[in-house]
């Protein structure tokens, strides 16, 4: 006859547990603050991208935050205003829109004509290739944060 060994079944119990910490609200919350550093990543990247001129455009972009919502404004320190930043959860997509209300924004990102309709200017694709940017370094930084997330939850008692 075979010798199944022995089983430690507290430790399946401290699993269960761990298991039942990650399957609960900390995932979500996880998910969100990811989306707010993603999005402050980009925040960042296309501001510094975008030409100067007279600094309308540059100060044109923004992102729907907590405070603008209730208060109207933007807090002063960065890591604040990442942390105010409002996500929307559609499905299983975590949003956080990007924009530039300035109403010539489209035309210095993607190009116009030249006033008198004989030329074309060409785009300066800010927020393209920010994006393009951050599509190619998320892996490495989520994969950072679910590392350090997964670690906060197995290995804490």
């Amino acid at each position: 006859m075979a010798r199944w060994g022995s089983t430690d079944f507290q430790q399946l119990k401290r699993l269960q547990k761990k298991m039942e910490k990650l399957q609960s609200g900390d995932f979500e919350k996880f998910c969100e603050e990811a989306a707010k550093e993603l999005a402050a990543r980009l925040l960042g990247k296309v501001i510094r991208r975008t030409p100067v001129d007279d600094g309308v455009l540059r100060r044109g972009w923004t992102v729907q935050t907590e405070s603008q919502a209730q208060a109207g404004g933007n807090p002063k320190d960065v890591k604040a205003y990442a942390e105010s930043l409002i996500v929307t959860k559609v499905g299983s997509m975590y949003e956080i829109e990007v924009i530039n209300p300035v109403n010539y924004a489209s035309y210095v990102e993607f190009g116009h004509r030249t006033a008198n309709h004989a030329g074309w200017v060409n785009g300066r694709f800010m927020l393209t290739i920010s994006e393009q940017e951050l599509d190619a370094q998320a892996p490495k930084i989520l994969e950072k944060k679910l590392v350090k997330f997964l670690g906060g939850v197995f290995d804490g008692d």
